[in-house]
């Protein structure tokens, strides 16, 4: 594998305006459900924050990825730039996937009875573009980047949030910027 790309998200920017989510929606014309990427609340009892901080997340196209080594029919591959691509012509929705993925990720369509996933948008990738979650961030909270040592030895940059699950089983590739300090979004 030449290079591994991930995200990148900074909570200390994200405002949870769920933007990423629908341009997610709104490019491949996804309902409600599957959820192919979510904006989460952080949990209070992780953080002492006095106001409410977010992080976003879809598929972590994951190093060592638990969807693509059950699949019992090979529906999932990975691409040299780390990208794991779900094809929903060999899926047999039988949820292996669904199961053991740690962050939910993978998810069956029910109206379709198949398995469906963020793809890291990789038509656009492949065609100079960036994901349409990313491209869709005002406050720039979302970011396509290089998951290396580099990245990894950046101040304030994180493998994992409170809450979350291990990295070790999957070694996501995804990094957050944590929340600092609170800052006032909206009143309850």
């Amino acid at each position: 594998m030449n290079k591994q790309l991930g995200f990148l998200h900074n909570s200390e920017k994200c405002v949870g305006c769920r933007g990423c989510e629908m341009a997610c929606k709104n490019e491949y014309q996804i309902d409600a459900t599957p959820e192919w990427r979510k904006v989460f609340q952080l949990h209070e009892d992780d953080y002492s924050l006095p106001t409410r901080m977010f992080f976003s997340m879809a598929c972590n196209h994951c190093a060592h990825p638990e969807c693509l080594r059950v699949c019992p029919v090979m529906a999932y591959t990975k691409r040299d730039d780390g990208i794991v691509i779900h094809d929903p012509n060999r899926c047999i929705g039988c949820r292996l996937c669904t199961m053991a993925c740690p962050y939910d990720r993978p998810q069956i369509n029910p109206a379709k009875k198949k398995v469906e996933k963020c793809n890291l948008c990789y038509q656009r990738i492949d065609n100079g573009e960036q994901p349409a979650c990313v491209a869709a961030c005002i406050p720039g909270a979302l970011e396509l980047v290089e998951i290396n040592d580099t990245l990894d030895q950046k101040t304030g940059v994180l493998k994992t949030l409170p809450g979350l699950p291990s990295p070790k089983l999957t070694t996501p590739s995804i990094r957050f910027i944590g929340p600092k300090q609170g800052k006032q979004i909206r009143r309850d």
